[in-house]
């Protein structure tokens, strides 16, 4: 699980965190926002053959291929159905990129790095080792993403 501590940016005194707050399976998480690349519409992805379900295929970013998965189905809530406000988060950790596909964006938040609070250890929950807290938002609670840890467990390693 990773520190939440280590969420915290150097630089701001303040103690607080960026998160981009959006929604998958119908339930709402967020991702530090440093992870964050880029938000785009669903584009066009080249499907795999013989990849788990959770791996919707490969797309092109500006001359590099990089996998995109169904976040919806890493969590173990099913895939996402087409919508057009579905989108693809583009999410990168120190040398992995992503895309994520989500139902939709719906804010960013500045919030203290102290109200992020420990996810609950559970078993069998899929997906859960991906799950770096929690954190009370106007809307309810949303998860934490650890991206470097889904990043860890999803990424398909080339042959």
């Amino acid at each position: 699980m990773m520190e939440i501590q280590n969420m915290q940016d150097p630089a701001s005194p303040t103690g607080e965190i960026e998160l981009v707050v959006f929604s998958s399976g119908g339930q709402s998480f967020a991702l530090d926002i440093r992870h964050v690349r880029e938000i785009r519409g669903q584009s066009a992805v080249t499907p795999l053959p013989h990849v788990p379900e959770e791996v919707l295929g490969v797309m092109n970013l500006r001359g590099a291929v990089i996998p995109v998965f169904d976040l919806s189905c890493c969590f173990g809530l099913g895939p996402t159905a087409p919508d057009m406000r579905n989108v693809i988060m583009i999410a990168m950790n120190e040398t992995r990129t992503i895309g994520l596909l989500v139902q939709s964006v719906s804010e960013i938040v500045s919030i203290p790095v102290s109200t992020i609070q420990d996810a609950p250890t559970m078993t069998g929950g899929a997906g859960q080792s991906h799950i770096a807290g929690l954190v009370q938002l106007d809307a309810g609670m949303s998860r934490v993403i650890d991206l470097p840890a889904l990043i860890q467990r999803r990424i398909p390693v080339p042959a």
